[in-house]
């Protein structure tokens, strides 16, 4: 914007420049005509409605001062407006300790300013000087006060500033009230925001969002999408808060519906990038490979392909399918400028979670090169990706470099990682002696990784230590016990069985059933293991019966080590065939083309038989299967599993 327009003519003029060697950029020379001191606060208004108007406001400014202009309360409320809007808040509170006798307009600037550009507690302590002056706070104050009571989680100080309200007269009005509804929402009181709703008289887009958006929060899903459904009018904010909420709480098929209802031709409003990045983790969630593909070809529809924070979480999502190669198509496509620290951390993360722990370094070594400083997340990926790849010192060089190197204090995340990493190299009691050095108390994912690793090395002294630990750590869980349970019974020890599952099903825990599912022409099938109620078990049996012989006479010998121990060996390898990953896989054979790659999602770890049939039908069928269990993927093609066996 030009410093003096032609229609500023009449207010300030030109003066010749008496230095004899002019700057060859110079700042005009201004002279303040006579004129009411209230035309300057149109001026000062002019340049608070147009940004990058610093410069010359600062400029009218100071030749008000050195001109000797009195500046009285009306003007000086429009010199902070536009100092504030400008983000210039020092040169607007010492403006506002400059004049003797500031409005409640110069307050509401200032406190409009340090919400939006400063912090809230300096809008807080000004908000606090301005009650001490006497200054009256109006419908303009209090919602940028609340806001900042919001945004520090302060319930106490929101229910001081709600008392103001009520002295001020203030409660119901519109945006007060929309602001005091979104600070009991964010202070999840959420019976006080419902109230002041029903008291409302008008309710404008904003009380509704907030609202919806606090009951997401409290995981009231149903009165959330009753308001939905009432609201006169949606706005973008109404739809992403509840795609948003219902992909936060694992609800993924809601949120897939609810976009899709978004997208038809009935809705009258259309996604935007942020709608587009609430919905592609239901997609991950799902595993629903095929829907994240349709969500991004609307993406490059609606033109936000490029953004940064979509092509992030395009590359989660894409990651977390189990398509790696457009995980990383996506990272390529994201500016170097843009490549955050959120972008670098995604990459490393999905390397890791597919068992390519070199990748994850040598994605971790460029990210240092391009002077982009790792956090605790990138930290968590990197180690996770060396202990699933078996790279031992590598990952605990990694980890003593955290807080020597880069100044990142270790978590228990990261502690459960190097434990792990120990634990799978059959290194043990090096993994029990970090454990008792920690600075930390140890919690349920350091003594779990440790007890994970006991039961595949059959470490049963140290699984008991762990085991008891978990036991108190976190009694909710039957995984422990079922573990323990059969590490005993592969001892023999059937006393301690019969102990441990008499304490499981006295306490009123049951096993956390195996669950696997695959999404075929877009639609999701779930499986649970000894399954019988998909309108296609027959024929998955039949193929499951058979399966055997086949994988038999190429080498394949049933493992009953993951079943019972109780039991005779015919019923051992039937409850083998039942598994819910065999199901699915089987149900996959039978729906698809020769040739198509099967995508299975499993709720818990793999089991071990599974795994090694898996590898089998990969090489009978010729087909590449990749299964995504809680801990990693396994990406089978020809008899092999990316793992190297290695999980």
């Amino acid at each position: 914007m030009p410093i003096l327009g032609a229609k500023h003519l009449r207010i300030l003029s030109k003066q010749p420049n008496p230095n004899p060697n002019p700057n060859p950029n110079p700042i005009p020379h201004l002279t303040v005509t006579s004129i009411p001191t209230h035309d300057y606060a149109k001026l000062f208004q002019l340049f608070t409605r147009n940004p990058g108007s610093l410069r010359p406001g600062r400029q009218l400014h100071a030749h008000l001062i050195l001109r000797g202009v009195q500046i009285d309360a009306f003007v000086a409320a429009k010199i902070a407006a536009f100092y504030s809007s400008s983000a210039d808040l020092r040169s607007a509170t010492l403006l506002s300790h400059q004049i003797p006798r500031p409005s409640h307009l110069l307050f509401n600037a200032l406190v409009r300013g340090h919400a939006l550009y400063g912090s809230p507690f300096d809008a807080l302590g000004v908000f606090r000087r301005m009650l001490a002056l006497g200054l009256p706070p109006d419908h303009f104050t209090f919602p940028f006060v609340l806001k900042c009571c919001a945004d520090i989680g302060s319930l106490q100080a929101g229910r001081a500033v709600h008392s103001q309200c009520l002295r001020c007269g203030l409660e119901l009005d519109l945006y007060a009230c929309s602001s005091l509804i979104n600070l009991y929402v964010k202070c999840a009181e959420i019976e006080d925001a419902r109230r002041l709703f029903d008291a409302m008289g008008v309710r404008d887009a904003s009380a509704w969002n907030a609202l919806i958006a606090g009951y997401m929060k409290v995981g009231d899903f149903n009165a959330a999408r009753q308001l939905f459904d009432e609201m006169p009018e949606r706005n973008i904010v109404s739809w992403t808060a509840m795609i948003s909420g219902y992909t936060q709480n694992g609800l993924a098929e809601r949120a897939l519906g609810l976009f899709e209802e978004m997208r038809s031709d009935g809705s009258k409003v259309k996604p935007n990038w942020v709608t587009v990045v609430s919905v592609l983790p239901a997609c991950a969630h799902s595993s629903a490979l095929e829907q994240g593909e349709g969500i991004h070809s609307y993406a490059c529809e609606l033109g936000v392909d490029l953004h940064p924070t979509v092509l992030i979480a395009l590359l989660t999502m894409y990651a977390k399918c189990g398509s790696l190669v457009k995980a990383h198509k996506c990272f390529n496509r994201i500016k170097e400028n843009d490549k955050g620290v959120v972008a670098w951390n995604a990459m490393i993360t999905a390397y890791a979670s597919h068992g390519l722990g070199i990748e994850a370094a040598a994605a971790f070594e460029d990210m240092v090169r391009c002077r982009v400083l790792p956090d605790a997340i990138t930290f968590t990926g990197l180690l996770s990706g060396c202990s699933h790849s078996g790279l031992i010192d590598q990952g605990l060089k990694y980890f003593d470099s955290m807080r020597a190197v880069y100044n990142v204090e270790p978590r228990l995340e990261h502690y459960a990682c190097v434990v792990d990493l120990l634990g799978r190299a059959g290194r043990l009691v090096e993994a029990m002696e970090m454990i008792n050095q920690m600075e930390l108390e140890p919690g349920p994912s350091v003594w779990g990784a440790l007890l994970s690793a006991c039961r595949t090395h059959r470490n049963l002294e140290i699984a008991e230590i762990a085991a008891n630990k978990l036991f108190i750590l976190e009694p909710e869980n039957s995984g422990n016990y079922v573990v323990l349970s059969n590490m005993y019974a592969e001892a023999g020890r059937w006393e301690e069985v019969n102990r441990l599952r008499a304490l499981l099903k006295g306490s009123g825990l049951r096993k956390s059933p195996g669950c696997s599912w695959t999404e075929i022409n877009r639609k999701l099938h779930v499986f649970f293991g000894g399954d019988k109620a998909h309108p296609q078990a027959t024929e998955i049996y039949l193929l499951l019966e058979d399966l055997p012989k086949k994988i038999k006479a190429a080498g394949y010998v049933p493992d009953t080590s993951f079943v019972l121990h109780d039991v005779s060996e015919e019923e051992k390898e039937c409850n083998l065939i039942t598994h819910s990953e065999k199901l699915a896989v089987a149900f996959g054979l039978l729906n698809t083309c020769p040739g198509t790659v099967l995508r299975v999602t499993k709720n818990l770890r793999i089991c071990g038989d599974c795994h090694m049939a898996i590898k089998f039908i990969s090489k009978i069928y010729e087909r590449e299967i990749i299964v995504r269990d809680i801990n990693r993927f396994h990406h089978f093609k020809d008899g092999l599993c990316s793992c190297s066996d290695y999980w």
